[in-house]
C-alpha cells in the first residue's frame, strides 16, 4: 500500500458540507438574448448588474438582443481592399498622374547621370 493521504484527489474547500460550507452565492439574474437566427443565449449577471443591450450569441457569434421579435441585423461586413484601394480613396486621378510624372522625371533624370 502506498502513502495514506486520506485527502487524496480532493479540492480545497471539498467537505461534508459541500456548498452549504462556503456560503449562499450572490443572488443572479438570467437574461435571455435572440440573434437573428433564432439562438437563444441566457447568460446569468449579479442582481445589482448593469444589463448590457446587445450580446454576441454563442452558437453564431452575431450580435443579439432581449427583443426575440426585432432581433439585432447582422453587421454588414467590408470586402477585403487593396492597397491601391486605399490610395484611391485619398488622392484622385489628376493627383495619381501628377506624382506618376514627377517619379518618371526624376528617374530619368536619375539614368541620364
Amino acid at each position: 500500500m502506498v502513502g495514506g493521504n486520506a485527502i487524496r484527489g480532493s479540492r480545497v474547500g471539498a467537505g461534508p458540507m459541500g456548498e452549504a460550507e462556503r456560503g449562499d452565492s450572490a443572488p443572479r439574474r438570467k437574461v435571455t438574448y435572440y440573434c437573428e437566427h433564432g439562438h437563444e443565449s441566457s447568460p446569468s449577471f449579479a442582481a445589482e448588474a448593469v444589463i448590457p443591450d446587445s450580446w454576441d450569441c454563442i452558437r453564431c457569434g452575431l450580435p443579439a438582443s432581449q427583443d426575440r421579435e426585432h432581433p439585432p441585423a447582422a453587421p454588414r461586413t467590408e470586402p477585403y481592399k487593396t492597397h491601391l484601394a486605399y490610395v484611391k480613396e485619398r488622392r484622385s486621378d489628376e493627383d495619381g498622374a501628377a506624382i506618376l510624372e514627377e517619379a518618371l522625371q526624376a528617374l530619368r533624370k536619375r539614368r541620364s547621370l
